[in-house]
């Protein structure tokens, strides 16, 4: 028995046809067993991308050929055997979705490594060179897949499940004649809904109007109808992928106690270089007080404006004075009075 234990992870590193260059990219991303794999050269035509020092994203003619070097690293303190191939991936639901498994793709088959495995000792780093070949006869759009590094726990005498840990590195690749096809958004239709805590949630859905899939991350900002109160930013929720001409929802948690009512909001929302602002209004629920504790005369007292307090006590004050009077006379034999 198999238990595959899968993460796909953010790490460093891009590509290009041509004019690759290594740059500081931060440490590749640790996978369970403590190993990871990550890109090591960015094309100088997407250096001030951020997104492209996460994922391989490239635009190539049919026919191009390129390669680009991954950096495989064994952070543990034990050997590491370490397989790498390259894998099928999709866009699900807003979502990067990897495959499970080997299982492949039009652009995995393009794929092929210099080492189908490393065997790495502790603290131990290579780099392995990944070439692309993609055929002339290949039809234009854009292809995604993963280059996968894993590490296989076969079951054991003492376990009978056996255990997959792998991380990977997205490939996002667009093929067609000319230019690369512009990366573009827009930002629609932002209210408030419930959160999974006590927090509420303000959602927006993004458009997206451009020719390629899009990673979209960003803040909210939110202030009152004169201006004079701010808050935020709140971050927007991380993880949302849109393909070309499609729709996506992203989110961000208002997790500081507001009053209710009418807000304007600003969500500023990035994917890779390119930045949009979105503005709306958006309907912030009221706060909710927590039931007072009180003996059977507090909710009475409580409910009372000042004045009605005033009138109480007088009230009080009469029916006492009465009582007593009344009293006085019983004792004498006097009348009781009026």
């Amino acid at each position: 028995m198999l238990l595959a234990s899968v993460a796909i992870l953010a790490i460093g590193g891009p590509p290009a046809p041509a004019g690759a260059q290594p740059v500081s990219l931060p440490d590749p991303a640790g996978g369970a067993d403590g190993f990871g794999i990550q890109l090591i050269e960015v094309p100088v035509s997407r250096a001030e991308d951020p997104r492209a020092r996460s994922y391989i994203i490239d635009h190539v003619r049919p026919g191009t050929t390129f390669q680009r070097r991954v950096e495989v690293r064994n952070s543990s303190e034990k050997d590491q055997h370490i397989e790498l191939y390259a894998g099928a991936a999709a866009i699900e639901g807003s979502a990067f979705t990897a495959s499970d498994g080997r299982a492949g793709n039009e652009l995995s088959g393009w794929v092929s490594l210099e080492s189908a495995s490393v065997d790495l000792a502790p603290q131990e780093r290579t780099a392995v060179k990944v070439t692309v070949a993609v055929p002339k006869a290949a039809s234009k759009g854009e292809r995604y897949g993963v280059i996968w590094a894993q590490i296989s726990r076969p079951p054991t005498q003492q376990d009978n499940v056996g255990q997959i840990h792998r991380v990977g590195i997205r490939m996002y690749l667009d093929i067609g004649p000319g230019g690369e096809p512009p990366t573009d958004f827009r930002i629609d239709g932002m209210k408030t809904v419930p959160g999974s805590g006590e927090w509420p949630m303000v959602t927006a859905q993004v458009h997206n109007t451009g020719g390629r899939a899009i990673d979209v991350g960003g803040t909210l900002t939110l202030s009152s109808g004169s201006g004079t109160v701010k808050a935020g930013p709140f971050a927007v929720g991380t993880g949302v992928t849109i393909p070309p001409g499609q729709y996506g929802q992203v989110s961000a948690l208002v997790d500081q106690p507001l009053a209710g009512g009418r807000w304007n909001a600003r969500m500023t929302l990035f994917s890779g270089t390119v930045e949009r602002t979105g503005e709306g209004q958006v309907i912030l629920p009221g706060a909710v007080a927590a039931p007072v504790k009180s003996d059977a005369w507090g909710p009475l007292v409580l409910s009372l404006s000042v004045g009605g307090a005033a009138t109480l006590v007088l009230v009080i004050a009469a029916v006492a004075w009465y009582l007593v009077r009344r009293e006085r006379n019983r004792l004498r034999g006097g009348a009781r009075p009026a």
